[in-house]
């Protein structure tokens, strides 16, 4: 048997965990959170620091991360501020334009237009939502923790999903994950196209 590698976290470099983490944890979903910034503009920032948490109460999590000078982003800022935010998913299609949403915008101009994208009214948060997504979940700040100046723990109260046309079947709530094609995160510039899917049927041992 060969030997493995022990890291001991506490002899690493803060960019040496998120580096190594960010590589082993994965895919995970892409959070582009849509927010309303003071002026009334909306910023859009991805996240893939995040996950749903809860269905009662329907909880989802991010990971906020503060700039390189410890101070908030937009998105942190404005939640912090609103108390609402849009997590709006993203697919194979939105791809480019969440890349253009990943960028270091000013404060006071919003990624939708560079990146090609277009808003709708949310029903239940002053933030819109993306348009183009696949699934656009409105929420509202549940909880919000601060581990240090460079991070912060948010979990978001879903309030309501809206979800574009063809993929989702109302009576069974059963989503079409062939028309889906959602978008993982790997790490670094690589990303992961979500097609060669398995069945594995969950076992019950015990149970006739």
């Amino acid at each position: 048997m060969t030997q493995g590698i022990d890291i001991a976290m506490d002899t690493l470099s803060a960019q040496q965990r998120y580096k190594l983490l960010c590589a082993i944890v994965i895919p995970r979903p892409i959070a582009l959170v849509t927010t309303l910034g003071r002026d009334g503009v909306t910023n859009a920032a991805p996240f893939s620091f995040f996950n749903v948490f809860s269905e009662t109460p329907p909880l989802v999590i991010l990971g906020l991360q503060a700039k390189p000078d410890d101070t908030p982003k937009d998105t942190t800022r404005n939640i912090r501020r609103t108390g609402e935010f849009v997590v709006n998913l993203v697919d194979e299609a939105m791809a480019e334009s969440m890349n253009v949403c990943a960028g270091d915008f000013p404060s006071d101009t919003s990624e939708i237009g560079p990146a090609g994208l277009n808003l709708s009214p949310s029903a239940k948060v002053a933030p819109a939502r993306i348009t183009e997504a696949p699934f656009a979940l409105e929420c509202r700040r549940h909880t919000m923790l601060s581990f240090g100046p460079e991070r912060d723990l948010l979990v978001g109260e879903v309030l309501q999903v809206h979800a574009r046309e063809g993929l989702l079947d109302a009576g069974t709530l059963h989503v079409d994950i062939e028309r889906y094609r959602p978008l993982g995160r790997l790490f670094a510039d690589l990303y992961a196209r979500q097609r060669d899917i398995i069945t594995l049927k969950r076992q019950h041992p015990g149970k006739s």
